[in-house]
């Protein structure tokens, strides 16, 4: 199978050029790169001036938290926005290894119940999920959360010295597997508590065979700071890659987000420390993570009983936060689905509440706490300095849900649109010249991850390509034109082929 990409202008080649060029690629493979003439292929696409980029990577999805693996293959949402490549298991949950064959750290995002688990180890679900097909590119961490409630059960407790070792015989199994690294989520209640002794040996374990570790910081707000030093700590006393996750401009901490930002542009010289950020202002949010920090325990059938008690009842709505128009949209509510698109104002008309404080935490009631939110609680007027920092990725922060999916969920606009809305600003903004916002989501994370021939437009290189327009300066919208995963079109005038052409990508300890 051959293809030919005619009149393209090319950014994130090896070797830069101003002039258009032709891209010939061989079954999965870019062959040839220049003034091609009457070079023929199988199939031929006019780029007609467009610009022409490698895939874009995705270094924080949750496709694998929702499931949609299983049930939405093709993964459209990422490659109708240029995505080629994507990374599971953030924030402490992945899909494997499983000690028990239990999918109990990710339930806070899906029914774990409508999937058969036919794996326990991690090289078995990548096989599972290899011949079963994606229409991405898919690699995962390794998730700190998944395989500790395994071992230490549900009550947070340090571990013991042979709980440990288990740990570490896992975690070197899964990466030795195909696992980049490991991920923790030290922000939910099955994680906060872990000492830094026990991070820095997992650590260690990651550095060992050059993965990278990703964080979703242990605090914010106040507490903002002392979390990232922690971070950058262990990235110095270990040397492991770090990425921090969703690392978000939160209302009311504005200053010291900015003073965070300052402390990793110092970091400058240290290629290894980068966060992941998006452009807008709302996150997605289990809803029990709204609950005051000392109301979070155990599990969610612990914290939705709390709910149930008089006196902690009084107290917690105390401690709400008090929300107002469309501060918080229901995005998903299993066994609740007319909750679904309600914002705080129609919710406190439901419940008969003045308060936006009380219509949460009727929703907390109602639900059992098994909701997920949009929540806007970032701030945008330093989002633009996040994109442009020198230690930031992009990345969705989200799951690629098929439309008409039967449990229901509203999709984020991140879903659909973070890379052309990253570009769009870039352009607007005039934020760095195109071809730094591409490395930004091509090669620096392509290198980072210890992707092995992708990131890069090169001969020898596998083929995953985006043609898009781009307008520098101007106020028109980024468009993704063509998609090419593996040297298969995917995607063509916004319509996807569903093709499957992606590969299981495992890393070379």
């Amino acid at each position: 199978m051959t293809l030919l990409i005619r009149n393209v202008r090319i950014v994130g080649e090896a070797r830069a050029s101003e002039e258009r060029s032709d891209i010939f690629v061989q079954n999965d493979i870019i062959s040839a790169i220049g003034s091609l003439g009457n070079k023929k292929a199988d199939e031929v696409i006019d780029g007609q001036g467009t610009y022409l980029a490698p895939g874009f990577i995705d270094v924080n999805t949750d496709s694998d938290h929702y499931l949609t693996l299983f049930d939405n293959p093709a993964q459209e949402d990422f490659l109708k926005q240029g995505v080629t490549t994507i990374f599971g298991g953030m924030c402490g949950a992945s899909l494997a290894p499983l000690l028990y064959g239990s999918l109990e750290s990710i339930r806070k995002w899906g029914d774990i119940h409508c999937v058969n688990v036919g794996w326990q180890s991690l090289g078995e679900l990548l096989d599972i999920l290899s011949s079963r097909g994606l229409g991405v590119n898919f690699g995962t961490l390794i998730g700190h959360s998944t395989i500790r409630r395994a071992l230490a059960g549900e009550n947070f407790r340090n571990l013991t010295k042979n709980e440990l070792k288990v740990f570490i015989s896992t975690l070197e199994r899964g990466m030795s597997e195909g696992g980049f690294g490991l991920s923790s989520g030290l922000s939910y209640v099955h994680a906060r508590e872990t000492s830094y002794a026990e991070l820095k040996a997992l650590g260690e374990v990651v550095q060992k065979r050059n993965g990278v570790y990703a964080t979703h910081l242990r605090k914010s707000g106040e507490d903002l700071l002392n979390s990232l030093e922690e971070t950058v700590k262990l990235r110095k006393e270990t040397g492991v890659k770090t990425i921090i996750s969703h690392f978000q401009p939160f209302m009311g901490t504005e200053e010291l987000y900015d003073t965070a930002l300052k402390n990793l542009e110092e970091l400058s010289t240290d290629r290894a420390v980068y966060f992941d950020t998006y452009p807008f202002d709302a996150s997605v949010v289990p809803l029990y993570t709204l609950l005051p920090l000392w109301a979070q325990e155990t599990n969610l059938e612990t914290m939705a009983a709390n709910l149930k008690d008089a006196w902690k009842r009084k107290k917690i709505i105390k401690e709400l936060p008090e929300l107002s128009g469309d501060g918080l949209i229901v995005a998903s509510a299993p066994g609740h689905e007319p909750l679904i698109g309600k914002n705080i104002e129609t919710l406190k008309e439901m419940y008969g509440v003045s308060l936006g404080a009380e219509a949460l935490l009727q929703l907390m009631r109602a639900t059992d706490l098994r909701a997920i939110v949009f929540y806007k609680n970032i701030a945008a007027n330093l989002l633009t300095q996040a994109l442009a920092h020198p230690r930031s990725l992009i990345a969705t922060n989200a799951a690629s849900i098929k439309e008409g999916r039967q449990i229901g969920m509203l999709k984020p606009e991140r879903a659909t649109n973070t890379f052309p809305k990253f570009l769009d600003i870039v352009s607007l903004k005039r934020l760095m010249p195109l071809e730094s916002a591409i490395q930004k989501i091509t090669k620096t994370p392509a290198e980072l991850l210890g992707i092995k021939g992708r990131g890069e437009i090169k001969e020898g290189n596998y083929a995953d390509l985006v043609g898009f327009s781009w307008k520098e300066g101007g106020a028109s919208a980024t468009e993704i034109k063509f998609v090419v995963v593996n040297g298969t079109i995917a995607v063509q005038n916004g319509i996807s082929k569903e093709t499957l052409r992606g590969r299981i990508l495992k890393h070379q300890s």
